[in-house]
């Protein structure tokens, strides 16, 4: 019989945790080794047995809670048909009926959809897609060549979506690999200009963007935008009619629109889409993270009709997209995302919505009234928590201090598990969070500001 190993031992697993694996986003000489187990609706449970909520949704893509059973189900039922199919030249039925599925409940005019890995491969087929289809339309425009992207954006970690974020920490290093591009200011509603009061910061943002538009529309293929805010620059908040009136202008001046819903999409901010809420439909919508639920690597750039059409011709045109992943529109990722979409119409999980976004604003407002936090803001089930050194003046903590990290260590005692953006502690739980849960979240949250900072 063939040997078989034995199960290394919990100190193996921390070894070679910590001196084998490289994370992501994690600084390994100072890493922690934290390994989850198992997990069960909103809870983790560590190698020693002990038990977190998952206030963060994994990183913002489990919807429905850990091992639930309908997607559990939807997984194993596909694996006794097949597990991968290539969608190079061939398809698979559960992959189908989940672009059918996707089309019908994405906003209005989205119709055709191409399946990748993960949020920045969504982005960066969005890229690839407007230029080419600058170049083969019928009256092609060949000199629009360049993007459009808000300050202090994040679209993924590959060059393209790299080139179109603008998070200084993050891309710095990899300068020299990246492209151009024209970038407008973030329309942040906490940190305004000097001489721009809250109301009159819509249309400060958008004579912007409208000047950059005015004087480059002619060389620029596309403008990206995480519709209603920006997560990973720090959950900023775009002012109400904002993606409504930049539609307006991409129209106006003949851009193309790309709205990254990776992190946005699938009931975060109150509704399926965040595009829904202000009616807008874009000409890209790129999607992933919640999609399958937190299960599965799968992602969708849906396209409208005249973005299909350009791609059209012979097999001697060339105008196939030559882009393509392994494992885009996998049957296993696609059987889970169908699953999760059809958990929403069962439990009715937008329906139950307003009473969590109501009771995370409640805890949001008083935790608003510690010394130490200059700013809270809220998206639907998106809440955030901004520390500042000083409030009066939102000077805020030298990163290097890592205050939102010793918030959420001291969070992680209580049975919380939070990952926060520099200072700006992020609560994103899954959909399916409790009451109950909601409030042991907010406590931790709040008792980590005040044994950290007032101490």
């Amino acid at each position: 019989m063939p040997h078989r190993s034995a199960e290394p031992s919990r100190d193996q697993l921390v070894q070679w945790d910590r001196e084998i694996v490289w994370h992501a986003f994690t600084q390994m000489s100072e890493y922690e080794p934290l390994i989850i187990e198992r997990a069960s609706g909103c809870t983790l449970v560590d190698i020693d047995g002990r038990e977190y909520l998952d206030a963060t949704s994994s990183v913002w893509c489990n919807v429905h809670g850990h091992r639930h059973p309908r997607l559990d189900a939807a997984l194993r039922e596909q694996l006794d048909r097949v597990a991968h199919v290539t969608s190079l030249g061939s398809s698979n039925p559960t992959t189908i009926k989940l672009a059918r599925r996707l089309v019908d409940i994405a906003p209005r005019g989205l119709t055709r959809v191409f399946f990748s890995d993960d949020g920045a491969t969504a982005v960066e087929v969005a890229l690839k897609m407007a230029l080419q289809y600058w170049r083969q339309r019928s009256d092609p425009r060949p000199k629009k060549t360049t993007y459009l992207a808000l300050g202090n954006a994040y679209h993924g970690d590959t060059l393209g979506s790299v080139s179109v974020g603008g998070v200084e920490r993050f891309h710095a290093m990899f300068r020299p690999l990246l492209f151009d591009v024209l970038r407008a200011p973030a329309p942040d509603m906490y940190r305004l200009p000097p001489d721009v009061t809250r109301e009159g910061a819509l249309a400060h943002y958008l004579a912007e963007v409208e000047r950059i538009l005015a004087a480059e529309h002619e060389r620029i293929a596309a403008i990206i935008v995480e519709p209603l805010l920006q997560a990973a620059a720090g959950m900023v908040l775009h002012p109400a009619g904002f993606l409504r009136e930049l539609r307006e202008l991409t129209r106006r001046y003949d851009v193309l629109l790309i709205a990254d819903e990776v992190a946005v999409g699938f009931g975060r901010t109150g509704t399926m889409f965040a595009c829904q809420q202000e009616d807008v439909t874009p000409d890209l919508l790129c999607l992933a993270k919640g999609l399958t639920g937190g299960y599965m690597p799968v992602a969708a750039t849906l396209a409208t009709d005249a973005i299909w059409q350009a791609f059209l011709g012979t097999y001697a045109e060339s105008k196939t997209f030559f882009h393509g992943h392994t494992y885009g529109g996998n049957p296993l990722g696609c059987a889970v995302a169908l699953a999760t979409l059809e958990v929403f119409d069962e439990e009715r999980t937008l329906e139950k919505l307003p009473a969590k976004i109501a009771r995370l604003a409640e805890h949001l407002a008083r935790i608003a009234r510690n010394p130490h936090v200059g700013d809270v803001r809220q998206c639907g089930l998106i809440g955030a928590v901004e520390l500042v050194r000083d409030r009066a003046t939102r000077e805020p903590y030298p990163w290097e201090e890592k205050r939102g990290l010793a918030v959420c260590d001291w969070a992680r005692t209580q049975g919380v598990l939070l990952r926060p953006l520099g200072n700006v502690l992020v609560i994103m739980p899954p959909l399916s969070v409790t009451d109950e849960e909601l409030d042991h979240i907010a406590r931790a949250v709040e008792g980590g500001i005040q044994a950290t900072l007032e101490a």
